[in-house]
């Protein structure tokens, strides 16, 4: 474990607050559906619009972007807009992290 990690609250012995508890519930539980985890997925490569989203999921543009909005609440990804159009990415490297040793858990055998 890198050793600016040991001196964070809650690892290495501390619990973290309460605040920073919900929050860390907040995004796992984000993090808990399937169609979230295929949107990241399809992030994970890098930016797209919110029409190529939908055009690689089995939901509606209205369901895409109910679900990015979750996201984009919790600071898991980000947004920028370039004249009508929208573009997603992730929000920064330690949600690629999380997305990819969870991927790697997931299927280690």
């Amino acid at each position: 474990m890198p050793e600016d990690l040991d001196k964070q609250p809650g690892i290495g012995g501390e619990l973290p607050s309460e605040d920073v508890m919900i929050a860390m519930a907040e995004s796992f539980s984000a993090l808990a559906d399937p169609t979230r985890l295929r949107i990241l997925a399809l992030l994970y490569a890098g930016e797209r619009s919110v029409s190529d989203l939908v055009d690689h999921l089995d939901v509606s543009q209205s369901g895409v972007s109910h679900q990015l909005r979750i996201l984009r609440s919790l600071n898991i990804v980000r947004y920028r807009k370039q004249g009508r159009m929208v573009f997603y990415d992730l929000a920064d490297d330690h949600v690629r992290d999380i997305f990819s040793r969870t991927l790697a858990h997931i299927i280690h055998d």
